[in-house]
């Protein structure tokens, strides 16, 4: 039952009414629809030939639809889309896609996701922005195709660049002719000076994946990366380097570092860059958390040196799980010296600095962005997609000074949600937690998010819930940034916990490579450790206790239900129940990702939840994508037909057209309530505030 009462306020301050009821039961303004509204993406930005910021968004409001944006030419004036209303730029190379657009002067190249063609876009002419739902064909902003039709999306492209001494565009293609299992991925060059659509030639193959293929500034030589199996891009890679001759094609390739003869075990994002008369791709290494210079001297071509720019204790890159990652830019200061501006992590958290590899030093910039993604840059400025506790997913703006070391002006100029700031008073800012786990003197990480409403309160002796949620990947990381389905539970009376358990990327090398061999194990005990932290510091109640986590943190949720008795209910979205039906099921890019992470076929069948129904003693709901390539669909249906033959509560929701991730907007709404409401009915104790109709629950209703 609610009661109202009066709390105390600041002198001077007026004095606001709450009303006490049970943790979960509160009403927020932060609605499923406000969430799902705001589930907005960015897939990258870029620079066009007048200087304006080109990005590409998703928009779960139209279907999960992705379009290239163009930033408006006065202050005050709308942004325009790029992207005419029948195509949707995304790629599905390696299924998450990534680099799905490349911008040159006026010519805008994409990958359509419908029939995973590229295509060829003038984005303004004349001085005239092209409106694309309004595009004038004489002005040739239709988009025209530049690669085959195959009769339907099998082969798919990313990463491109374009090559304007040959006319042609570089690229990265996966063919999935043969099946996803057995795709094939190249380094592809299409034509851009015919009308005619051409087969695109093969420039680099015969290893298992390639990526970052990047021109030098004459056109004389390519760096690109490419990994084989059983490796992950960020376990061991190589950086090669290809001289291309008056034809086209290579006469000669060398790998400069990466290789068993090299300190960098896997360099990642070249570019290049003129120094000395010589031409150097510069290169992040992920393990030795340096940016590294390959300097290839034009006399001596054979005698590589790999130098380190600069070393720091962080990690200037982040897992290659998505083609087109650009964590850093060169720029020039007033006296013409190349600097680095650059994003780095410690702990967890962002930051961005320009390094002076001269002078050895790096300026650190003051700018409110706590999580910073990609960078590109003008000759006047910074832009980068970040975020912070008070900023949602944006896109700031940040001007320099003259010497290139302070940051005079920071501007939000793109927002993943424009309303949001109007529900401030309702945030709950993360804690970041440091708790001991299962190995003794060793420690994790989390962020921890109290219930929080200016309306609502509970009684003193009641103990919040806390849905505690471990991030997929694994090789991922949760992050402190302003995220709405968090504040969905917090402004509802939910604590929430997001864990960087052993294995999470943003803490450096050791700590990532402590899943090795040990997923299902150690991701598993540091969920468990970090709840019962939580209770035993007071902060939630132990008989409330939940977990939830999508894709490899579906199986960490599963796994943990399975073979742990910490949790009291739990909620798996597109998760993992039998690590061996994954490897034989699964695509090519992760065909091999569980032979480190977990070892032999008899530790995948010990690992898998499935396997161990017996041992779960639980509520479950599972949420699964019909499309979903990554995990497919039988994954759900075998968990959930042993769950409910053994009695348990369980539940299963089916989404068509959705693959791994949900995008659109009446899914992630669909999902969020539902997930609630479940935990509610089963463990919560109250009933929500908000009118929901649940769905059957398998052995409850």
């Amino acid at each position: 039952m609610a009661t109202s009462t009066t709390t105390s306020a600041p002198e001077g301050a007026a004095k606001q009414e709450r009303t006490t009821s049970p943790y979960g039961s509160w009403g927020s303004p932060i609605t499923a629809d406000v969430v799902a509204g705001a589930s907005k993406e960015l897939g990258g930005i870029a620079i066009d030939a007048q200087g304006r910021l080109i990005w590409l968004e998703s928009r779960p409001a139209e279907e999960g639809r992705a379009v290239i944006v163009r930033e408006a030419e006065k202050p005050g004036d709308e942004p325009v889309d790029v992207t005419p209303k029948e195509f949707s730029v995304r790629t599905v190379a390696q299924e998450y896609g990534g680099g799905a657009f490349t911008v040159s002067g006026d010519t805008v190249i994409f990958s359509n996701y419908e029939d995973q063609r590229l295509y060829k876009q003038f984005i303004h002419s004349k001085g005239r922005i092209i409106v694309a739902s309004h595009a004038c064909a004489q002005l040739n902003s239709s988009p025209e195709p530049l690669t085959p039709d195959y009769g339907g999306p099998v082969v798919s492209y990313a990463d491109g660049v374009f090559d304007s001494r040959f006319s042609r565009f570089v690229t990265v293609r996966e063919d999935r002719r043969q099946g996803s299992i057995n795709a094939t991925t190249e380094i592809v060059t299409v034509s851009l000076g015919s009308d005619i659509v051409h087969e695109p030639e093969v420039l680099v193959g015969g290893n298992d994946f390639y990526a970052f293929p990047r021109i030098d500034p004459k056109g004389e030589r390519l760096a690109w990366i490419e990994w084989s199996h059983p490796n992950m891009p960020w376990d061991k890679a190589e950086l090669w380097v290809g001289y291309i001759s008056d034809n086209g094609e290579f006469n000669r390739r060398i790998c400069v570092a990466g290789s068993d003869s090299t300190v960098v075990e896997s360099p990642t994002e070249p570019k290049w860059s003129s120094t000395d008369g010589a031409i150097a791709p510069h290169a992040i290494s992920r393990n030795v958390r340096s940016i590294y210079i390959d300097v290839i001297e034009k006399k001596v071509e054979s005698d590589n040196n790999v130098v380190s720019v600069y070393s720091l204790d962080a990690e200037f890159s982040k897992p290659l799980w998505v083609y087109g990652i650009n964590s850093y830019e060169l720029i020039q200061s007033h006296d013409g010296k190349i600097l680095i501006a650059c994003s780095y992590r410690q702990k967890g958290r962002s930051y961005l600095g320009i390094v002076d590899d001269v002078q050895g030093t790096i300026s650190l910039l003051d700018i409110p962005f706590t999580d910073i993604n990609n960078i590109t840059s003008t000759k006047d400025y910074l832009y980068m997609e970040g975020a912070s506790a008070i900023y949602p997913l944006s896109i700031a703006k940040v001007n320099l000074d003259e010497a290139k070391s302070k940051a005079v002006e920071f501007k939000i100029v793109w927002c993943s949600s424009t309303d949001c700031l109007k529900y401030k008073s309702y945030f709950s800012l993360p804690e970041l937690i440091e708790f001991p786990t299962e190995v003794p003197g060793q420690t994790a990480y989390a962020y921890f998010y109290p219930p929080a409403n200016p309306s609502y309160q509970a009684g003193q002796e009641e103990k919040p819930p806390v849905l505690l949620q471990s991030h997929g990947g694994p090789t991922d990381e949760a992050h402190a940034m302003l995220n709405l389905k968090i504040q969905y539970w917090t402004s509802r009376g939910w604590a929430f916990a997001d864990v960087n358990y052993g294995g999470s990327t943003g803490y450096g090398r050791e700590y990532r490579e402590r899943l090795l061999g040990k997923w299902g194990v150690v991701d598993v005990n540091d969920c468990c450790s970090c709840a019962r932290f939580l209770v035993d510091t007071g902060k939630v109640d132990e008989q409330r206790l939940c977990i939830t986590g999508g894709s490899a943190g579906g199986y960490t949720t599963l796994a943990a239900l399975a073979f742990k008795n910490t949790f009291k209910a739990g909620g798996s979205l597109y998760g993992v129940a039998d690590l061996n039906l994954l490897r034989a099921e699964t695509h090519k890019f992760e065909s091999h990702y569980i032979d480190n992470l977990v070892g032999s076929e008899k530790d995948c069948f010990e690992r898998s939840p499935i396997n161990s129904v017996d041992k779960f003693s639980c509520p479950i709901i599972l949420f699964q994508g019909l499309d979903d390539k990554v995990v497919p669909p039988d994954q759900a249906r075998k968990i959930h037909q042993a769950l409910k033959e053994k009695g348990l509560p369980v539940a299963l929701v089916e989404y068509e057209g959705e693959q791994h991730g949900f995008r659109k907007a009446e899914n992630i709404k669909f999902t969020l309530e539902q997930e609630m409401v479940f935990f509610a009915r089963l463990i919560g104790h109250f009933k929500v505030a908000d009118e929901i109709t649940p769905i059957k629950i398998d052995n409850f209703d």
